[in-house]
């Protein structure tokens, strides 16, 4: 019964009230209950009403917690606090009361609500009785209608805890969903226990609540005499409707629960596909015995429970074997780059509801190149499920070969959409692939159909770099459309290339370049370690949950050391492709800054210009630009341009007019030396700077 808050006021000049003896001749018990205290007194017949010794009870009401049953006590509360709330000045009803030999009778009470001058309830004085005798005659149409209604609570229940397992995902959230304390009390259980069948024993996953778990080895085997090991064996739920059917039917398991007051148990079997994968038991304290009605609806209860653990275990198991799969397609370990640091990170997407969604087709690659280069790959193949991670698989393979096979940046993207279009998919897949020299720190990148990247420079801001882009791989081998333009940047020393896949920059409703901007902010905000970093952009990812699945990529760029005696650049130069020759251009203009010719610059790439412009337009072949580090690179740099005629160049006074014949002239005054030498067939003309 409720507790009222204790105050201050002194108990009434005639507290308790003293009965009319009569009461007592009929069986009937007294009590006065002070609001203002919570005292609540009862004469000697009603200690004899609820079965109480006169030492047994001190005048709380929580005292009475032993005799009358929390459901019962919920319920007289509601009644005695709607009364008084209503303004009425009695009530009655009955109620049930567990005697001392757990036994459970029925009993009626009336009370007069005493309020003061100002309407104030301050006391209760009523009646209590055994009310056996009174409902003998109908004790069989209440109990039905009790069991009724118990029942279709019961059914409510088993609703929603099998809506609520419609959503579990996983073992440990069936078990979570059961174990939470209202499911449980809501099926009228004092306590639960779960076990899971594993290689011939049952291993218990789940006892709740806290404060009712029943305490035991936490591994049994099948054959021993338990109720959970008995219906594993059986295949039937076990009903036990008394503590002595309890205590006699499994006397290992009794002495460990008696302090629990355990009136009656359920245990079920939790049969998937004809096979019994577990056992749950509710055992509850307030009741005995159990309707064919109940029997029917707890047994739906463990078949529910049982399909949705099934269906954990199934998800469980192909989760990790999907990302089992998806691990092995990416890169075990990413190689250790000179004159880099590198971070790499995946987030799988979680899609509520289905499987497929929880791996993806995205990927990151770091392949080391010849002569200290690197390639960078970002890349995603359309879908979300197992072949798509396949696909991925594969394609990373060509693109590595490719690459490592000293292809262009161009060809590497090209070869690798035939590659696509020609495997048995329906499969195309984005992709950007980043070409680095990191002792220049020139950047040569093709995009398929990708978002751009990011360059983080060395005062933490951040933009995003435009990369001219052609279709995605598979669509251009299909549309005969595998010009790949190739866009050259300036990665300088300190500054940060960020790689990575939409499911990081899209959210639903917003547009890319809105995406892109935040994650540029985020960059930006976040901190210079590269690690740091990404753990920093892969967290943002998880917090904003989504479906699609993160691939990232970073590289940042060290200062570099000074370049050894006879390291070297070199770069190819076709007649007729500009674009091979702005190439040269970064390069000599990335080498002589990373190398410390920063002041000369400008004179250093006019001459080379000149040498690479006399060498395309008086030859017929190609030309070669190389640039070398003499001297440990301290003070010398020499630039060769080879080309395949054999005829000398001859230094000649332009006109007044003249276009030409200004280039050697130009080299004579700048470079600190010049020469020819031959080279097989051709020639090479070389010139020198020095530093001061």
């Amino acid at each position: 019964m409720a507790v009222r808050g204790a105050s201050a006021l002194t108990l009434p000049e005639d507290w308790p009230a003293h009965p009319d003896p009569i009461l007592a001749l009929n069986r009937m018990g007294s009590f006065d209950w002070d609001l203002d205290t919570g005292l609540f007194h009862m004469d000697a017949q009603a200690h004899e009403v609820f079965d109480l010794l006169p030492g047994e009870y001190d005048g709380r009401p929580e005292s009475l917690a032993d005799r009358v049953p929390q459901p019962e006590a919920a319920r007289m509360d509601a009644m005695v606090a709607q009364a008084i709330k209503d303004g009425r000045e009695n009530y009655g009803g009955y109620f049930r009361i567990r005697c001392r030999d757990g036994s459970l009778r029925w009993t009626h009470t009336q009370g007069y609500i005493r309020r003061d001058d100002t309407g104030r309830p301050r006391r209760v004085v009523g009646i209590v009785r055994d009310a056996t005798d009174e409902l003998a005659e109908s004790e069989t149409r209440t109990l039905r209608t009790a069991q009724d209604e118990a029942f279709r609570q019961q059914t409510n229940v088993v609703q929603a805890v099998s809506a609520a397992l419609a959503h579990a995902r996983s073992v440990q959230e069936v078990i979570d969903t059961l174990k939470d304390t209202h499911g449980i009390r809501h099926l009228g259980a004092a306590s639960l226990v779960m076990g899971l069948v594993e290689a011939g024993r049952i291993r218990l996953v789940a006892e709740g609540p806290v404060e009712a778990s029943v305490p035991g080895t936490r591994v049994t085997r099948i054959e021993e005499q338990y109720p959970m090991s008995e219906v594993v064996r059986t295949l039937l739920p076990r009903f036990i409707e008394s503590p002595q059917e309890f205590a006699e039917g499994y006397p290992i398991l009794w002495p460990h629960i008696t302090d629990l007051h355990i009136t009656s148990a359920a245990y079920l079997p939790l049969i998937a596909q004809a096979r019994p994968i577990g056992a749950m038991g509710l055992l509850y304290s307030d009741r005995q015995g159990f309707s064919s009605e109940e029997r029917a609806v707890l047994s739906a209860l463990g078949s529910s429970i049982a399909q949705s653990l099934q269906r954990a275990m199934l998800y469980e198991q192909e989760k990790d074997l999907a990302q089992g799969l998806q691990q092995a397609m990416l890169p075990r370990t990413i190689p250790s780059v000179r004159g880099a640091d590198v971070a790499v990170r995946y987030r799988a997407g979680t899609a509520v509801g289905d499987l497929g969604r929880d791996i993806g087709g995205d990927w990151y690659d770091l392949i080391p190149l010849p002569g200290g280069r690197v390639g960078a790959v970002i890349g995603d193949v359309q879908g979300h499920d197992t072949h798509a991670a396949a696909v991925m698989g594969q394609l990373r393979i060509v693109l590595r070969a490719y690459a490592a096979e000293g292809h262009t940046p161009a060809a590497v993207m090209a070869r690798a959409s035939v590659f696509l279009h020609e495997l048995d998919t329906d499969r195309f897949a984005t992709c950007l692939y980043a070409e680095a020299d990191l002792s220049t720190g020139v950047v040569q990148a093709v995009r398929a159909g990708h978002i751009d990247p990011l360059i983080r420079h060395g005062d933490g801001s951040c933009r995003r770099v435009p990369v001219e882009g052609g279709l995605p791989l598979g669509l251009s081998a299909e549309f005969g459309r595998l010009e790949y333009p190739v866009s050259t940047l300036e990665l300088d020393p300190g500054h940060t290339l960020l790689l990575c896949t939409d499911g990081l920059v899209e959210q639903p409703g917003a547009d890319l370049d809105d995406g892109m901007r935040r994650l540029s902010a985020l960059v930006s905000d976040g901190p210079e370690d590269v690690r740091a970093l990404a753990d920093r952009l892969i967290q943002l990812a998880e917090e904003r949950g989504g479906d699609d699945d993160v691939a990232l990529l970073l590289l940042r760029r060290r200062t570099p050391e000074a370049p050894p005696a006879g390291g070297r650049l070199q770069q190819h130069v076709a007649p007729g492709d500009p674009e091979a020759l702005s190439q040269a251009r970064h390069l000599i203009r990335a080498a002589v800054r990373s190398w410390g010719y920063r002041d000369r610059a400008d004179e250093i790439e006019l001459v080379a210009d000149e040498l690479i412009t006399n060498a395309l337009m008086h030859t017929e072949g190609s030309a070669i630009v190389t640039l070398r580090a003499l001297d440990g690179g301290h003070r010398t740099l020499r630039i060769e341009v080879e080309d395949s005629s054999s005829a000398l160049p001859r230094r000649r006074e332009a006109g007044e007019d003249g276009v030409s014949g200004r280039g050697l002239l130009l080299v004579d005054m700048l470079a600190e030396a010049w020469g020819v030498e031959a080279r097989g067939g051709g020639k090479a003309v070389w010139c020198e700077f020095r530093r001061g």
